[in-house]
């Protein structure tokens, strides 16, 4: 063999030596992941090992719109148990503008009804769920007004008689409670379904408000500053027999009857700190439903299942529910403005 062989021979041997070790060491690390190409989303893997690409909706900008933390399993579940079929009306914020909206009660299918330039607020839902009324200062003054569930045939029923707050139909449909403020305090009035004959049903000279009617109309429970401090009281549906509920400091205003008359919910506590309550309308078995939040203007569900209310628990008033128990707390609505005064109905 030349010497040239012999040379060529050893540099064969040697390079095949550092390729075999090489080899091992790529062996040894293992594969890398390829980096994906720049403004491809990242890829990731499911449980079942399916590639899952993460989606990045653009805002009109271009930018990316983030995510939004997703809330924590005791508090804000991120589907509600309440039947579609329900429907809920409540004060929406549209702009700098308080309009009236109804959405289904398990949160979606959320649609404004109003497009006045002037607050409109307080809805409720006629009993066989066809209509709702609300108050609006689209003249200048509080002024009640009816429109069909889709918000169509909008009719004012009232006109000068005070500034007006919280009309609800009575359950035989035939009559509207609510509060007029007539001389800087609110008192409880009633008038027919149709906006006439409207009259004094109750006044203190104190501050009575939030009137709601019972579910077989022989009641209506209302707050009242009547006695220095305000409180929650029911009287009979002439105007008799009123008497006193509740027995706590910072009484809040809005309350609702159990479908079955034999309970109320009601806010109470100092501002900035409301909380939820339910007890017997002769005042015994006071229950607190919440704590912390600030929440207000409670409603009972139709089925007696749930508690619609507003709180302020994550820095914007929005729609939560709860069962009478105090378990199963739900929010209803994520928005930016705020979302209040709910109330139940039925389609």
């Amino acid at each position: 063999m030349s010497r040239f062989d012999k040379i060529l021979l050893v540099g064969l041997v040697i390079g095949l030596g550092v390729l075999g070790c090489l080899g091992v060491g790529f062996w040894a690390m293992g594969p890398r992941a390829m980096p994906s190409r720049a403004g491809t989303p990242p890829v990731l893997a499911s449980p079942t090992g399916t590639a899952i690409p993460t989606e990045i909706s653009p805002t009109p900008t271009g930018r990316a719109t983030p995510t939004k933390i997703s809330p924590t399993p005791t508090d804000e579940p991120t589907s509600s148990p309440v039947p579609a079929e329900a429907i809920i009306a409540f004060t929406c914020q549209i702009g700098d503008i308080y309009q009236i909206c109804v959405m289904k009660a398990d949160g979606s299918g959320r649609i404004p009804l109003t497009d006045g330039e002037l607050t409109s607020f307080y809805p409720s839902i006629s009993p066989d769920g066809k209509a709702i009324v609300f108050s609006s200062m689209r003249t200048g003054d509080f002024e009640i007004y009816e429109m069909g569930i889709d918000g169509s045939n909008l009719r004012q029923l009232t006109s000068e008689i005070g500034n007006l707050y919280a009309p609800e139909i009575s359950p035989d449909r035939e009559k509207i409670v609510f509060a007029n403020d007539t001389d800087g305090n609110q008192s409880i009035w009633v008038m027919d379904r149709d906006g006439g004959n409207p009259r004094l049903l109750f006044g203190s000279e104190e501050n009575d408000l939030d009137p709601t009617w019972s579910p077989d109309g022989g009641l209506i429970a209302f707050a009242s500053s009547q006695s220095g401090e305000r409180h929650l009281y029911i009287m009979n549906a002439d105007g008799s027999d009123l008497r006193q509920v509740t027995d706590l400091s910072n009484m809040g205003g809005r309350s609702s009857f159990s479908p079955d008359g034999q309970n109320l919910t009601f806010y109470a506590g100092p501002k900035g700190d409301h909380n939820i309550f339910t007890i017997n309308i002769d005042g015994t078995d006071l229950q607190q439903l919440t704590q912390g939040g600030d929440n207000l203007g409670p409603c009972w569900s139709r089925d007696r299942e749930w508690i619609a209310f507003t709180s302020y628990r994550n820095q914007d008033n929005e729609i939560y529910i709860i069962h009478p128990d105090g378990t199963g707390l739900t929010r209803l609505t994520v928005n930016v403005g705020d979302d209040w005064q709910p109330r139940w109905g039925e389609k």
